[in-house]
């Protein structure tokens, strides 16, 4: 059985959802009646909005460039962004009914603290312009035939007894193979080849904790964080990127936002160079020199108590006091470098002094891999933004498909940057979608 429909939006997470919404919106302000199709073959819809931002959902960021983002051309990544930037994002929410208030680290939450604030403003307003969302309802084909597509089904229990849509157009927001659980197992990706295009060499987790090796030190910390800068170091230990933020020590290796930014350089480094490093500096804005002139300077108490209540290098990251290290950490380092932790900080010896000084300022952690798409954020890769038209996301190689999310070859930083680029590309490809088809009509 088969039924028609104008546009077939296929996934309706983020991107889905808003290309769909765009779509609707679209429709009505040109006073045509299309009928948009929202497809996702999850029994639940959501799931990533859900679990976003510890539950609260970090719907995007107060400042949004092409800087933050990695894969393809940034110039290609702003000419999306730009067309439907932060201030038309915050607008669009509040018209939806979510207020939203901006943290100290420039993260954007609901002032409702709950992602479930988020997912039913948007599945209200897509019901509200009139999208039909079909669930479970899994796309395993899109086929160009005359006039538009076939979209074929997963032969199992559905939602309805539709086993093919026939659309005019489609827009392809199937997502990556982060968090698979969800639905994204990159079976997108299959789609999108169907219809002519590539994918970049490479998939690969992005936003993902990291493991070191078994017995490594740093794994007897699980559960304690620090702010430090980790940087991600190619050939001569010469830094290609560095992130400053919290780092949390897990008992499998580690996590944590500047960790998380800096999986996929690592990643990408380690592809080229196998000797690629990470190093983590935990008194981020000064130098091992300045370190040292303090350690002198100090008197009165045990190296590891000064490391864990005199330093003023916290203050230097935003969300952090400005005591020291973690006592926990200054003691394991300490151990590190086989300095018994109690010894004074005036009776340190220079070799001492230098030891020490080098395991809080340039410590190489032996990374062995990371936890995978199961726990990533976001896909590294995917479908190059020079095979679609910025202008519309519609397709170079099958016209009358649009592309936008995560199935792009686009991936950002952790804190809302993955979701702007969901909220502007669905935006763009949603609109010019509706637009496209009621211009021919």
């Amino acid at each position: 059985m088969s039924e028609r429909a104008d546009i077939a939006v296929i996934g309706a997470g983020a991107a889905g959802l808003m290309a769909a919404i765009a779509a609707g919106r679209a429709a009505m302000e040109a006073g045509a009646r299309l009928r948009i199709i929202a497809l996702d073959g999850a029994k639940t819809l959501g799931a990533k909005i859900l679990v976003a931002g510890g539950g609260r959902c970090n719907v995007t960021h107060h400042h949004v460039d092409e800087r933050a983002y990695a894969g393809s051309s940034r110039n290609s990544i702003r000419n999306v962004l730009g067309r439907f930037d932060v201030p038309r994002t915050i607008a669009f929410f509040r018209e939806i009914g979510v207020e939203l208030k901006q943290e100290d680290t420039g993260k954007l939450f609901p002032t409702s603290d709950r992602a479930r604030t988020v997912l039913d403003a948007l599945l209200g307003e897509a019901r509200r312009v009139g999208i039909e969302l079909w669930h479970p309802w899994r796309v395993v084909s899109v086929r160009a035939i005359e006039g538009g597509f076939e979209v074929g089904r997963e032969d199992v229990q559905a939602c309805s007894e539709v086993r093919t849509l026939l659309a005019r157009r489609v827009i392809l927001a199937t997502g990556g193979k982060a968090l698979p659980k969800s639905g994204s197992d990159g079976h997108g990706y299959s789609i999108a080849k169907s219809l002519g295009h590539t994918m970049t060499p490479r998939v690969f987790p992005a936003l993902v904790p990291l493991t070191t090796s078994d017995g490594h030190f740093l794994r007897e910390l699980s559960g304690v964080s620090a702010p430090a800068e980790v940087i991600v170091a190619g050939a001569g230990a010469k830094p290609i990127v560095s992130f400053t933020n919290s780092v949390l020590f897990t008992h499998l290796g580690l996590s944590g936002p500047a960790i998380l930014d800096a999986s996929r350089y690592l990643a990408d480094a380690r592809h080229a160079d196998p000797q690629a490093a990470l190093v983590l500096n935990f008194a981020p804005g000064l130098s091992p020199a300045d370190l040292d002139r303090a350690i002198v300077s100090a008197k009165g108490q045990s190296i590891a108590r000064w490391l864990a209540e005199s330093l003023e290098f916290r203050a230097r990251v935003p969300g952090h006091s400005d005591r020291g290290l973690p006592e926990r950490l200054s003691r394991a380092l300490c151990d590190h470098v086989n300095l018994d932790p109690s010894t004074q900080v005036q009776s340190l010896t220079r070799a001492q002094r230098t030891a020490i000084v080098s395991a809080v300022t340039s410590l190489a952690v032996p990374i062995t891999g990371d936890r995978g798409f199961t726990h990533a954020e976001v896909t590294a890769g995917g479908v190059p933004l020079g095979e679609v038209r910025l202008d519309s996301m519609e397709s170079r190689t099958t016209p009358g498909v649009h592309l936008c999310g995560e199935v792009c070859d686009v991936d950002g930083r952790i804190g809302g940057f993955n979701f702007q680029w969901a909220w502007s590309s669905g935006q763009v490809a949603g609109s010019a979608a509706a637009k496209a088809i009621i211009a021919r009509t």
